[in-house]
């Protein structure tokens, strides 16, 4: 076998159809792309070149599809209030005195944070955007980045100017890091940009054949005006200013009815699911299992670490099943399978980015866990523990495009330490500054 292989051997395979088997997979390292899942590979003895996965199980790396990566940064920064006096209140202001090298520090703590928890792939939507693509390049994961435009409490001029800063990072950046970084042009939400603003930002993604990704109804706050001022309900005025396609997602969906989900459906605009910050922020919950019945595309997100307030996505495969059963009155809802495969193939899909799936030919984005812990004993249902038991902390490996970022929980492609030390310098003086 050829140096540029990477064999992870001897443990079990979570299969695209959420069957575990005992297998090896055989990765293309120049390639990024899984060459054979299988037995019996003539593995040569380099240790660069092999993980060993020996009472592991290996899975499609995790995708975090709507988070703020930097905001690490404010984790436990204001807790315990609802979202519109937290952002008002404590996060925009604190927002303000953000400076590149702030988002810079926050992006690399996500980043670590992630990679330590088996999570390959990420969207993030924020500022300074060049440092988050700076930090996703270093690192050697994948993601879909983009600059968050709001325009209310702002002057025409300035109002233009952020979604066309929002329209322009998108074009800069496509396809950066080889092709591991991908965009989205990001308008906040729609209640935070005008309906001229969103309707040209709409245009252009169009025009440039990249995907649009914003929040949208993620509480009552956010419905009730658009329904009192436009008489239709907010998805509807989504769809009518051009923001749902297949390529499009959007995050939090708590408060859609009937019409919206059709609407989702007929559109094949996919829904990211975040449990965690809608439950702390008391949003509301999602209604997933009606979401994957209309055969809606739905992926599972962290938010940022301000309101959730950890990246870890084995919380939220945890959370979404557990609330899902809630939402629907019924334990059978969200079952395992499907809250795991939000997290793997739903994330891919809604991204529109490579991975999701362990099969010749796919991405190499793979996380392996560690199955030899009390917590996962025994060993009757592999992926109800995925769902219910397993903990980022027991991922063991993780790899993205063929690379390996963290092997023996050791991360190899950041200074975790140092990371961890310019942030936690970052953070205070930020806070220091925002009085």
């Amino acid at each position: 076998m050829a140096s540029d292989t990477l064999l992870v051997a001897g443990g079990r395979v979570l299969r695209p159809d959420m069957r575990v088997v005992e297998a090896d997979v055989l990765v293309d390292r120049d390639a990024g792309r899984i060459e054979a899942v299988g037995h019996d590979f003539a593995a040569d003895h380099d240790p660069d070149a092999r993980l060993d996965a020996t009472d592991s199980l290996v899975l499609p790396g995790l995708v975090n599809a709507h988070t703020h990566v930097a905001m690490t940064l404010l984790r436990g920064y204001a807790d315990d209030k609802p979202l519109e006096t937290w952002l008002r209140e404590d996060i925009w202001p604190v927002e303000a005195e953000l400076t590149p090298e702030d988002v810079r520090a926050g992006a690399e703590l996500g980043i670590v944070e992630m990679i330590r928890s088996g999570t390959t792939t990420f969207a993030d939507m924020y500022f300074h955007v060049p440092e988050v693509v700076a930090a996703v390049e270093t690192a050697g994961v994948r993601a879909r980045v983009g600059h968050a435009a709001v325009t209310v409490g702002k002057d025409d001029e300035d109002a233009r100017a952020d979604v066309e800063e929002s329209i322009a990072v998108a074009r800069e950046f496509d396809g950066a890091a080889d092709g591991r970084i991908r965009t989205a042009v990001m308008p906040h939400s729609l209640t935070t940009v005008s309906e001229p603003l969103l309707r040209e930002a709409a245009d252009a993604a169009r025009d440039d054949g990249i995907p649009i990704h914003f929040h949208a109804n993620e509480t009552e706050d956010e419905v009730d005006p658009i329904v009192a001022e436009r008489s239709m309900r907010p998805l509807s005025y989504a769809d009518d200013a051009g923001l749902l396609s297949s390529a499009d997602f959007l995050a939090h969906a708590v408060h859609v009815d009937r019409s919206e989900i059709d609407r989702l459906a007929d559109t094949g605009a996919a829904v990211v699911h975040c449990p965690a910050s809608n439950m702390k922020l008391a949003s509301g919950i999602a209604p997933v299992q009606e979401l994957l019945d209309a055969g809606v595309t739905v992926a599972l997100g962290t938010d940022g670490a301000a309101s959730n307030n950890d990246l870890d996505l084995f919380d939220e495969l945890r959370d979404a099943a557990m609330v899902g059963k809630l939402a629907a009155d019924d334990a059978a809802a969200v079952p395992a399978a499907a809250a795991v495969r939000a997290a793997t193939q739903g994330g891919a899909e809604a991204l529109s980015l490579p991975g999701g799936r362990i099969e010749d030919g796919a991405a190499a984005d793979l996380a392996v866990v560690d199955l030899d812990a009390p917590h996962l004993t025994p060993q009757h249902d592999l992926v109800s523990h995925l769902a219910y038991a397993a903990r980022g902390a027991d991922v063991r490996h993780t790899v993205c495009d063929g690379q390996v970022l963290m092997r023996d929980r050791e991360v190899l492609t950041l200074d975790e330490e140092r990371v961890v030390e310019t942030a936690r310098k970052r953070a205070t003086e930020l806070a220091s500054r925002a009085g």
